[in-house]
């Protein structure tokens, strides 16, 4: 599973936890991938983020695809990679950044808002892009958009996603989708992270 799309092919939600704890990253982090989720994000304005991603990677190896979230410098990345992490995302379109990611050999997911942003992402190696804020978008918006992209590039609108939300993303074109606050809030228990993994993912497959 090296690919970002091999991974989305096994679940295309990616869980987007903000606020997470180092001692909270083993349960929660096995609460969701028993769930099917194996996309796993810490944003980088969490509590010691590294070390978060330094013991999800250790702990779960191959069965998971550990990285940061809000990435802004090389140093971050830089860092990241030092941690055994292997995804960037940012909250914004960066071209530098996806070369430095590229370079230190990790998947990046930038994120755009508009095609001149796209392209010059994709140009700079993107493996994936992150539409964000979606809730600024619409599912119209996706489709125009991949109608104009690289056949295959996969678009992931992140922000205001739920079970609620997903379908018409879905059917838009979206390969995957970045859950945060309705999959994990910071505190939430491992048992609560569960629940809202398992009612996501029946979502997704029409339970």
């Amino acid at each position: 599973m090296n690919t970002l799309t091999d991974w989305l092919a096994r679940c295309p939600l990616v869980a987007i936890l903000r606020g997470l704890t180092p001692e909270e990253a083993i349960p929660v982090g096995e609460a969701l991938v028993e769930a099917g989720i194996v996309v796993l994000e810490v944003p980088l304005n969490s509590p010691e983020p590294v070390e978060s991603i330094r013991r999800l990677a250790r702990h779960f190896g191959d069965r998971a695809l550990v990285g940061a979230g809000t990435v802004m410098t090389a140093l971050q990345v830089s860092e990241i990679a030092a941690a055994g992490g292997r995804l960037m995302v940012t909250p914004h379109a960066d071209p530098g950044l996806v070369r430095v990611a590229k370079t230190r050999g990790l998947l990046a997911a930038p994120g755009f808002f508009t095609p001149a942003e796209a392209f010059a992402l994709l140009a700079a190696g993107a493996d994936a892009l992150k539409l964000f804020p979606a809730e600024a978008a619409s599912p119209a918006v996706l489709r125009a958009l991949l109608a104009v992209l690289p056949k295959g590039t996969a678009v992931l609108p992140v922000g205001g996603m739920s079970a609620e939300t997903i379908g018409p993303w879905r059917a838009a074109g979206a390969q995957g989708f970045g859950i945060g606050s309705s999959l994990y809030k910071p505190g939430d228990a491992a048992a609560t992270v569960a629940a809202k993994a398992r009612a996501l993912v029946d979502a997704l497959h029409g339970g």
